[in-house]
């Protein structure tokens, strides 16, 4: 069982403070999206033109349910990960950690996007619209939240890692 999911939006910081966690705790990292790119053999935005977002969701959400089986470091799921009903049953259970921000921090942090293709176009309102949508989610399947606005990723890390000790009691 993982130490720790991480879910949350695109620019929450998921990928970045799920290395200092691990780090910080000597166990491995593991990103569902690099599990997905390995095992199509392209990356995400090639594997949305070329074969469709419900090949990469069926992908992911098979990537994810073997992470969550095999895995007992640092997890970050991808951000549209919690849209599957499987997914979120399969997070039951686990210390999941919403890393949640705004949506002007979030668009600072994604940029242009040029590599997560449900941002290419129009990021900054696809973003909002993506927060919305996805807010209730990380809200079901979370055991804790902390907030990532307007914060270093060192700080992050820190009130995750106080956090988990605090559940773990």
């Amino acid at each position: 069982m993982p130490r720790a999911v991480l879910v949350g939006p695109p620019g929450a910081g998921k990928t970045t403070v799920g290395q200092l966690l691990a780090d910080r705790w000597g166990v491995t990292f593991r990103d569902t999206d690099a599990d997905v790119e390995q095992t199509a053999g392209m990356s995400v935005s090639d594997i949305f033109v070329t074969e469709g977002e419900d090949r990469f969701r069926e992908l992911e959400r098979a990537a994810v349910a073997a992470a969550l089986a095999s895995h007992d470091g640092v997890l970050a799921l991808g951000g549209g990960a919690v849209l599957a009903p499987a997914t979120r049953a399969a997070l039951a259970g686990h210390t999941v950690v919403h890393l949640n921000v705004g949506s002007s921090d979030a668009a600072k942090r994604v940029g242009l996007a040029r590599d997560r293709p449900l941002l290419i176009e129009a990021p900054r309102t696809r973003l909002a619209a993506m927060l919305r949508e996805r807010a209730p989610l990380y809200a079901e399947v979370a055991t804790i939240v902390v907030d990532t606005s307007g914060r270093t990723p060192e700080d992050v890390a820190e009130s995750v890692a106080d956090a988990i000790e605090k559940v773990s009691r």
